[in-house]
């Protein structure tokens, strides 16, 4: 009886660590580029009341008893699924449709990866910097920072699909730069470590970033200019999933009063 009340809060820190998961993801349904959390639980050791022998008869008994010990959280996974287009009016909003990332260089020196793309041009020494809007600076294909010199009109820089900063000739026609925003994807994207403020950080299990200009192995990604990709957290899933979290803490809230109702009448039995 000591045991289910181990094993039954187990499930219960685990349920609320499901809790704490899915208020994450309503609490950052209008976050740009968020992406969905979930949950992912595994049985812990299973004790062995009887291993496999035989009956009194003799007769081969096909099984051992065993009893498990409770559950926990083995992983919180991200949910790498597009969100949805949302328009915007700003010049510098970029929405990625594809498996891109967009690379930034953090304060301190190494390089982080978000599919947010609220940006915006930023006065520098050397010139207007595109960055997030921490100040982050935006990288390009080279792994540098985006600064345009001081005679470029903002208003009159656009980028294509391909992510190439473009400006008008003496026809007005946008042409290419010669400056493209970095995209960059992994072979497994679960394996990256998330940051505050949407951001990502390369691990030994993510692999190492796939540079989209570069590599023929990997579909490559459009830019859309003047959207933003929004969160894609589904409010009816999570509201669901939290009153499935909420009766399974029940349940073993209440496989704990039971167990101490045994242990009471047991313990009344001297009486």
């Amino acid at each position: 009886m000591v045991r289910s009340l181990w094993t039954a809060a187990t499930g219960m820190i685990a349920q609320q660590t499901n809790i704490d998961t899915i208020a994450n993801n309503l609490a950052n349904v209008n976050t740009q580029g968020y992406k969905t959390h979930v949950n992912e639980f595994k049985t812990l050791l299973y004790q062995t009341l009887q291993t496999k022998t035989t009956t009194a008869n003799g007769d081969q008994k096909p099984t051992s008893a065993q009893v498990g010990l409770g559950v926990r959280n083995s992983a919180i996974t991200t949910i790498f699924k597009q969100g949805n287009a949302l328009s915007s009016e700003s010049d510098t909003d970029f929405m990625i449709d594809g498996k891109g990332f967009f690379a930034l260089r953090g304060s301190d020196g190494n390089t982080y990866y978000t599919r947010n793309g609220n940006f915006q041009f930023t006065l520098g020494v050397n010139g207007n910097m595109l960055a997030n809007s921490d100040g982050l600076p935006v990288l390009s294909t080279t792994g540098q920072p985006i600064v345009l010199n001081t005679n470029y009109i903002l208003s009159d820089v656009s980028v294509n699909k391909y992510g190439e900063l473009c400006y008008p000739d003496a026809k007005n026609q946008p042409q290419p730069i010669g400056i493209t925003i970095g995209l960059f994807q992994f072979n497994n994207p679960n394996g990256l470590d998330k940051q505050a403020e949407t951001l990502y950080a390369q691990t030994a299990a993510s692999g190492q970033p796939i540079n989209e200009a570069t590599s023929n192995m990997v579909e490559k990604s459009a830019v859309i200019q003047k959207y933003l990709e929004g969160s894609n957290v589904q409010v009816v899933d999570e509201m669901v999933n939290m009153i499935v979290a909420q009766r399974a803490y029940e349940l073993n809230s209440k496989a704990i009063t039971t167990t101490d109702e045994m242990l009471q009448q047991a313990n009344n039995l001297k009486r």
